[in-house]
């Protein structure tokens, strides 16, 4: 069987100690699970889904709680402790995970958080973060189409706007005028793709994009108003920010909704709001 270090595996309860279980790792050996980690009622035979990382002793070690993070994330990190050697992060786990000097942009500072990889390195054989995320990206040229969703992890603000990972795996941007709300270092959220670059790198938004957008919003607004009492307190008067607030679509994308919706004859404007029209069920 093969065992994967920093990842979760499910393994099989090859015998029991007085300290814990021992399960069966293969040819790597049996890997102790710690008694606190021992699910109660669990019995040798049993299979159990566990995180394999290494002890104090660098020893393969199981426990049936998840990181934060694992071999292969990217996440954003706190800073638990510092030494001569580099920075630890809490990762979720008893064991803090290690950033040494040379992985990272600028010397770590305890208590602040930063993007890193997770990795085992090569030489050592040891779980470890980089802050060098470049290096960690894909270097395959993704197969987006427009208006794929697709998962987001809010890495640095840049003049043009946000770099964010996108998938785990591609670096993305997200341009000033496409944020319609906050956004910080380590926000993780969903996106859309805009366009794919030449270079392989992705232009994101935050919402759909051209027709589908306002259908997608149409459709909401509709269900928005027969939940409540077909009335809808926003007009294409009302600020942008508390459009926003409520519906997390742009104002431009409001607006284009409730023309949808009016050329349908579903809704009439009134000027403190729109109301739904009698008969329309979404």
């Amino acid at each position: 069987m093969a065992l994967y270090l920093g990842k979760m595996n499910r393994m099989t309860v090859s015998r029991k100690v007085d300290f814990g279980l021992y399960l069966d790792g293969g040819p790597t050996g049996d890997i102790l699970l710690p008694t606190r980690y021992v699910p109660k009622g669990t019995k040798v035979g049993d299979e159990l889904e566990v995180f394999i990382y290494l002890d104090q002793d660098e020893r393969p070690i199981a426990t049936t709680q998840k990181p934060r993070a694992m071999v292969g994330d990217f996440a954003f990190l706190n800073v638990a402790w510092t030494n001569e050697h580099g920075a630890f992060l809490d990762w979720g786990l008893m064991k803090d995970v290690f950033c040494p000097f040379r992985e990272q942009k600028k010397r770590m500072e305890k208590d602040k958080s930063y993007i890193v990889h997770i990795h085992v390195d090569e030489d050592s054989y040891r779980i470890m973060a980089s802050a060098k995320v470049e290096k960690f990206l894909s270097k395959d040229f993704p197969e987006y189409k427009q208006n794929d969703e697709v998962k987001i992890l809010v890495w640095q603000k840049t003049d043009l706007g946000f770099k964010v990972i996108v998938d785990n795996k591609f670096q993305g941007l997200v341009y000033d005028n496409q944020i319609f709300r906050e956004l910080h270092t380590g926000d993780r959220l969903k996106g859309f793709v805009a366009t794919v670059r030449p270079d392989g790198k992705l232009d994101i938004v935050l919402q759909k994009q051209g027709r589908e957008q306002t259908l997608d919003f149409s459709e909401r607004l509709h269900e928005y108003l027969f939940y409540h009492d077909g009335y809808c307190p926003f007009t294409d008067k009302s600020p942008a920010e508390d459009i926003y607030n409520e519906f997390h679509v742009s104002k431009k994308v409001f607006k284009r909704a409730v023309g949808d919706l009016y050329k349908q004859h579903i809704i009439s404007l009134a000027p403190d709001g729109i109301e739904l029209k009698g008969g329309h069920r979404p």
